[in-house]
């Protein structure tokens, strides 16, 4: 009988082993990113995010980033944000920019958990291109470039993903390297 139940428990272990690894939790921007978290919750600890947080906060998205979901976001990185030109983001996180700050954000989010699986497999339906519809309601290509997932925005600008898969509990985030902007 005790051979049967540690038989049982050696299954049962075997049986969750992958779920444990595949909800391993990864680093981005020095802090672990927890599946049990929000996106908000987790892109605060990153420390190659505080412009994007701070611009989160200025267009008054963090209740709706905090909500249910899922969403998809595509999250630019500081590095990314300092690409723009000289003044940009100081000049859209004030108040009188609210809405325009609002439009770019939200053009980086997609309404659904989209992982970089279903983006791939979005692209190779779609014979190498794949269009998104952000919540913004403008368009988002996806396509492959040397085995990584490029974004093409409405300006022709382009951002490729540089970690793909941070699973939060209402959505995934993708860090990327430029900021995307719509029309």
């Amino acid at each position: 009988m005790k051979k049967v139940i540690v038989l049982a428990f050696a299954l049962v272990a075997i049986a969750f082993a992958p779920t444990a690894y595949a909800q391993k939790n990864p680093m981005v921007g020095g802090s672990a990113m927890y599946n049990t978290k929000d996106i908000i919750d987790n892109v605060v600890n990153s420390k190659d995010h505080t412009t994007l947080v701070a611009a989160v906060k200025a267009a008054g998205l963090v209740e709706t980033l905090k909500s249910a979901g899922p969403f998809t976001v595509f999250a630019p990185t500081n590095a990314a944000f300092d690409k723009l030109p000289k003044g940009t983001v100081a000049t859209l996180v004030k108040p009188e920019s609210k809405a325009t700050l609002t439009k770019i954000l939200t053009y980086h989010v997609l309404a659904g958990k989209f992982s970089a699986a279903n983006i791939i497999a979005a692209i190779k339906k779609g014979n190498g291109t794949a269009t998104f519809t952000t919540v913004e309601g403008g368009q988002l290509k996806a396509s492959l470039d040397g085995g990584k997932v490029k974004l093409t925005d409405a300006n022709g600008g382009t951002a490729f993903v540089t970690i793909a898969d941070v699973n939060q509990k209402n959505g995934v985030v993708h860090v990327i390297d430029s900021v995307v902007t719509p029309k």
